[in-house]
């Protein structure tokens, strides 16, 4: 071959490999892929309008949780309107507003009836995360056994708390495993500096001079059933009695106004048994880092928030031995469990007696919190997962 024909060779050659390069550079900055946690994401995806429905009475667990990841969502650069669930009456009315200008390109629910059957109607990827009663007692019914099972088949990726409830999804609901990610809560507290302990207490009902001398019990949770804060108020009173130190404080917000009537009835006739009234998250977890211990009596949990910020502010905590509250208390170990009021006192009294055994407690139980509910792994999740609705 003459010399020339090389050279216009060697430039058709230089030229294809020009402008291969410049393909690949434009593939790698317009859609870099990382990798992690068996998801793949767009480093460089645009952003999203997101609609994410909860269930938000104030002052609770869901509404701190729903507004955590809201955040997490937010910081990735998408827009996230998070709403009520209670405000929507069915399907319909959540499509047309899915639907509307500027339509919303995705959707995120907590709890699979409450919030995520609500999403069945709507033409847009979406994603849910278990609230803990949906798969706990909501698969009871097979009503909304079945719903939920329409929800999870719909749903591009499904998120629970714990091992064990990823399991019992998989248990009653069509098996969708691959969808399924663990996520623990991330967990954050903040302690109001203007909290004051004696003026909490008093308005608690509690009018004892020297409140310092008090051993005070804290039970955090909502009033409703399925918290079952009635659960240890006879023992623990006849507990008063013999000890009048000795005192608990139930404390949430008043989510089931015909149950609240009832324990505010039972708590007005009870000896060492006090209500005391909502109050910020702030100062709710001073009063958490000022009592001798956290307690939880609930029927059923997911994952209790109040549980993880107690053990965060070095709290010991007392918790229902239910699968919910097993999953994060490991007993002697991070907190103590107890199956019946009479054995609750039984390891109150220990944990009054025994400072190793509070300290070994209280040490573990915020290790624990630090490794496995920390707010950066969490953040990393749910901007991955929502991803995936691109």
């Amino acid at each position: 071959m003459h010399w020339h024909g090389f050279r216009e060779c060697d430039s058709l050659l230089k030229q294809h490999i020009e402008a291969l390069i410049a393909a690949l550079f434009h593939l790698v900055f317009t859609n870099v892929y990382i990798l992690g946690s068996s998801l793949v994401r767009p480093v460089f995806s645009g952003d999203m309008k997101l609609l994410f429905l909860a269930c938000l009475s104030p002052k609770t667990g869901n509404h701190t949780t729903a507004e955590r990841i809201r955040s997490h969502i937010e910081s990735a650069g998408h827009t996230c309107e998070l709403r009520d669930a209670a405000d929507f009456q069915s399907p319909a009315d959540v499509a047309n507003l899915i639907s509307r200008n500027p339509p919303f390109e995705g959707a995120l629910a907590i709890h699979l009836f409450r919030a995520g059957r609500l999403l069945l109607d709507i033409h847009v990827p979406f994603g849910v995360i278990f609230g803990g009663t949906d798969i706990n007692e909501d698969v009871k019914v097979e009503q909304k056994r079945v719903v939920m099972e329409q929800v999870l088949l719909k749903a591009r990726f499904a998120v629970a708390f714990t091992d064990k409830l990823k399991e019992e999804a998989e248990l009653f609901l069509l098996s969708q495993s691959s969808k399924i990610y663990v996520q623990p809560q991330g967990i954050q507290t903040d302690v109001s500096e203007k909290f004051c302990w004696t003026e909490f207490l008093r308005s608690s009902g509690v009018s004892r001079e020297h409140v310092d001398e008090l051993r005070v019990f804290l039970l955090v949770c909502g009033l409703r059933r399925v918290k079952d804060p009635l659960y240890l108020v006879e023992v623990f009173s006849e507990w008063h009695c013999e000890n009048p130190l000795n005192v608990l404080v139930i404390i949430g917000p008043k989510i089931d106004p015909v149950f609240t009537v009832e324990v505010e009835a039972v708590v007005k006739r009870t000896a060492g048994v006090f209500l005391g009234q909502e109050r910020s998250q702030q100062e709710l977890h001073a009063a958490m880092k000022r009592c001798f211990s956290v307690v939880n009596s609930s029927v059923s949990e997911g994952m209790s928030a109040a549980i993880l910020e107690a053990m965060d502010l070095g709290v010991p905590v007392l918790a229902r031995d239910i699968p919910g509250n097993a999953a994060l208390v490991q007993h002697e170990f991070t907190g103590l469990l107890y199956s019946s009021p009479q054995e609750f006192v039984h390891q109150s009294q220990r944990l009054l007696s025994d400072q190793e055994l509070r300290e070994r407690v209280v040490r573990n139980g915020k290790l624990y919190v630090e490794e496995h509910h920390g707010l950066k792994q969490e953040r990393e999740t749910y901007q991955r997962l929502v991803d995936t609705l691109l």
